[in-house]
Formats: C-alpha cells, structure tokens, sequence
C-alpha cells in the first residue's frame, strides 16, 4: 500500500494523539490466529472481521468476552477458540516500531492516550503490553497519559461517547486531537467524533463509510509521517 497523501493544515498540530489500541498500536491479529484450531491467518482474520463487525453495530456495551464468543460461534468456530485468545491475551504482541514511535511522540511533547473497544480489565492488560514496550526504548520508562475502554465509557465505538469519555478524561477538544485508527470503523467513528484521522492500516482493511483519513499507512511511521 502506498500511503495516502497528507491533507493535514500545515500550521495545524495537535495537543494530544489518541490511538486504537488492539490494532493500531498492538498486533492483536496474530493472537487470534493463534487461537484457532489451525493457527492460521484464514480463519484468525474471518473470526476477527466478524467480531468488528459485530462490535462496530454494538453501540451500549455488553461483556466484550460475549462478543468474542458470539463471532468465533458464527464463523463456525469451537469454543476452544475465544477461550484460548481469553486464556492467552496476556501474551499480545505490540507491532516493531509500537515503542520507538510512541516516544519519539512524547518527546516533541504531545499527551497520548489510547480509547479501545474491550474490557476494563483486558483492555488494561493490553495498554499495560503497549507501555512495557514503549519502556524499553527509555530508561526513564512509558505510561499513557489516559486509557479508557469500551466497559469504562459504557460504549463501543464508533458511538460518539467512547471517543468523548477520552476527550473528557485528557481535558481536550476534538479540535485538538490526532486520532490513529486501527480499522475503518475507528476512521469514521473518530472523524465523526469531530477528530482529525489518520489509519495505520497494517492489514490492508477495506474502506467503509464516506470518512477519509488525513494519511494512511502500512506501518506507524508511514500513518504518523508530519508529526514524528
């Protein structure tokens, strides 16, 4: 993919860069091919496209762990499969330039924060993953500036109040935030949500919806390119 053009206002530069976090920042993908009964990219991508789909139509949340059942049920799937991911979420994997890129941000002095479509407690886990490997790039180590989860907003996106409730916790404007998409939901969620977008498209993801990301990217660099 080549990345898209960047359409950003040139004097424009944002207080805050918000992420996805399960795509955008984590390669979530692999632990869910890892779950299935063959381990394999077909069947972890089916299962994991159903679940967006099921979970970008959610809106109020209900138990993340049901809708990962619900999907892996629908695409023909044992339960063995959400009960491995579930049972192994712990050993998520940041994608090789996750921790460079989040400190070369905090270095020129931007908050970030993550808005994720999980639970409290897994979603945590799951920063926490991201921070430990931002931390290696720097002895002074990493922690977000602000994580809220589907469970906390009390909504999955792309319903407005789960990009609102990180914009309420971080104390800013939609004006003056970057948000980095993991999925096309998340570009037309955020970008509704009154958000400038980018979209790490690390899995060549197919466009929905009329939204247009300011760049996008196969890796976080090529997404970020203007702000790193």
């Amino acid at each position: 993919m080549t990345p898209a053009p960047s359409t950003v206002e040139p004097a424009w530069k944002p207080k805050v860069i918000i992420f996805d976090l399960l795509t955008a920042l984590a390669d979530s993908w692999s632990l869910w091919n890892s779950s299935t009964p063959s381990s394999s990219s077909s069947e972890g991508k089916r299962w994991r496209e159903c679940y967006l789909k099921i979970t970008f139509g959610t809106g109020a949340y209900v138990p993340y762990e049901k809708l990962v059942r619900q999907s892996a049920q629908e695409v023909g799937l044992p339960p063995s499969a959400p009960s491995a991911l579930l049972r192994d979420w712990a050993s998520l994997q940041a994608w090789p330039e996750t921790g460079r890129v989040l400190q070369a941000l905090r270095r020129r002095g931007y908050k970030l924060g993550v808005v994720t479509n999980c639970s409290k407690d897994l979603g945590h886990v799951a920063a926490r993953v991201v921070e430990r490997y931002a931390s290696e790039e720097n002895e002074d180590g990493f922690a977000f500036d602000g994580v809220i989860t589907a469970e906390e907003s009390n909504f999955y996106k792309p319903a407005k109040p789960a990009y609102e409730a990180i914009l309420n916790l971080l104390g800013v404007e939609p004006d003056d935030v970057l948000f980095v998409a993991g999925s096309a939901g998340d570009v037309q969620g955020a970008t509704d949500a009154g958000m400038r977008v980018v979209w790490h498209n690390r899995i060549g993801l197919s466009r929905t919806g009329d939204a247009v990301p300011l760049r996008e990217g196969k890796t976080l660099d090529d997404a970020l390119d203007g702000f790193l």
